[in-house]
């Protein structure tokens, strides 16, 4: 056998077929249990690399509150959601939440209920397949433990292959973290209380408005916004606030400033500076005053002005992309 010869069948994978269930806990130098006398990561673990390194545009794309989870994901520091699973857990209840202690993927509690983290260490190019990863490991995972993930497997759930996306989410912001300890913990040493006490400290005020959807009112420091994720086609939403900014009608509220959006997860979430002692109720009703006329201005179908390409060329340049 020539030398490319005997390197092509080095690096091929075996046609062995393998249950997934019996790779979870294979690390990536230990030998395949396919036989093949192969490190898992150069045989059937392959598969791990490649699902690592898929990209997804818009992961969250035909869920239920989309544009909530992508603000939980990204902006929001303490909130929580309830969703639950079909097909062979049909019914049963996972909790995501925004962050959990020492940003770990997700845990059991000794009461058996599921709680997974959406702000983590560690994710692929699609974290709807992470989210399903994480519950997918949780549901296999003893109560009162971490959940262990392993190795993230190509063919595996994504987070619209779990749950039922015909149910409306209930979205709800928390001023701190006191979701993280439950009931009855105990806490001879102090220990949980203070690390519980430093995370809320660390967690800028949050609201989320209820006029709107997606909008989250914030204060950092002594400033004050409002992020707002919307669905629309970033080219579409751009063209529809460079009208608005053009005719002078992007501020959300008297004295505030569209200072720029930020990309994430395939959508743009716009942000307004807003004026100091601008407190949530006070947005209410302009956020949805702006929110009729910006679906005005979305289904407005003529070419920019000058003016307007001017201001869309400017909300451009104002873009940040988290990744």
């Amino acid at each position: 056998m020539g030398k490319k010869s005997r390197q092509r069948a080095q690096n091929s994978t075996p046609t062995v077929t393998l249950d997934p269930a019996d790779l979870v806990d294979v690390g990536p130098r230990e030998p395949c249990p396919c036989g093949s006398g192969k490190r898992f990561k150069q045989c059937h673990g392959k598969d791990r690399a490649q699902a690592a390194d898929a990209f997804v545009v818009r992961p969250f794309e035909g869920l239920p509150s989309e544009c909530d989870l992508i603000a939980f994901r990204e902006i929001v520091p303490s909130g929580t959601v309830q969703v639950e699973l079909t097909g062979d857990h049909a019914g049963k209840v996972v909790n995501l939440v925004t962050l959990l202690p020492m940003a770990m993927p997700g845990l059991v509690r000794d009461d058996e209920t599921i709680w997974i983290g959406l702000q983590t260490h560690a994710s692929s190019g699609d974290p709807s397949r992470d989210l399903g990863h994480a519950i997918t490991a949780a549901l296999r995972t003893e109560p009162g433990n971490p959940i262990q993930l392993g190795d993230l497997m190509k063919d595996g759930p994504r987070l619209q292959d779990l749950i039922d996306t015909t149910k409306a989410l209930e979205v709800k912001v928390h001023e701190g973290f006191d979701y993280w300890v439950g009931e009855n913990v105990e806490d001879p040493t102090g220990e949980v209380a203070a690390g519980l006490e430093r995370a809320n400290a660390a967690a800028a005020p949050t609201v989320r408005l209820e006029s709107v959807d997606a909008a989250y009112w914030t204060q950092i420091g002594d400033r004050i916004y409002l992020r707002w994720v919307m669905p629309h086609t970033e080219d579409t939403l751009l063209d529809a606030l460079a009208r608005l900014h053009a005719a002078g009608s992007s501020a959300v509220v008297d004295g505030s400033r569209l200072i720029g959006s930020f990309r994430a997860l395939g959508v743009l979430a716009p942000v307004w500076e807003l004026p100091a002692g601008t407190e949530a109720a006070d947005v209410e009703k302009p956020a949805a005053d702006f929110a009729a006329a910006l679906e005005k201005a979305l289904a407005t179908d003529a070419p920019l002005t000058t003016e307007e390409r001017a201001a869309k060329a400017g909300l451009a340049s104002r873009q940040l992309t988290i990744r």
